[in-house]
């Protein structure tokens, strides 16, 4: 098992949900595949009001729903990179949407225009046909990819991505 990490930022509609599913339906094929989703605004809703889940998850405890196809845990409280990484038990591939901050190796997912304050934070772009990459200064040391071939995104992947 070789669990490595990377990270995929970019503006709120840039396509970085469809990415992260994309390659992790190519990669689920032949690795264990664990997937972080950074929710900054707060606003994900995971249970509904009313269902025991909902009701134990707002006393503030740890809370974990066991079924027969799947666990489900809730927490109340922020948890470093690390501490969420321990609770995947088996992983080969981390995919970590959003968490800027994170010492990952990035790509800075874009469409129709380039947000150049992602620059500075990431180590590769993945961009469509509806961006002109000469209309931007982008640094030499950054990658340039395809957002519509996820294969060249993988290649990057298993070439840059961090052991964790």
């Amino acid at each position: 098992m070789k669990r490595i990490a990377v990270a995929f930022t970019g503006p709120s509609g840039s396509g970085k949900t469809t990415l992260v599913e994309k390659i992790s339906k190519i990669l689920i094929k032949e690795r264990e595949v664990a997937i972080i989703k950074h929710d900054p605004k707060d606003k994900a809703v995971f249970d509904k009001e009313g269902k025991d889940s909902h009701k134990f998850s707002q006393t503030g405890a740890e809370v974990v729903v066991a079924s027969p196809t799947r666990t489900t845990y809730f927490s109340k409280r922020n948890k470093t990179l690390d501490e969420i990484i321990k609770m995947f038990d088996n992983f080969d591939i981390l995919l970590v949407e959003g968490l800027k901050t994170l010492d990952l190796p990035r790509i800075a997912i874009f469409r129709n225009s380039i947000e150049e304050s992602y620059l500075t934070c990431s180590e590769a772009i993945a961009i469509d046909e509806t961006i002109n990459v000469s209309d931007y200064n982008i640094p030499n040391n950054i990658d340039i990819l395809n957002l519509n071939h996820p294969h060249e995104i993988i290649e990057w992947i298993d070439k840059n991505a961090k052991r964790v």
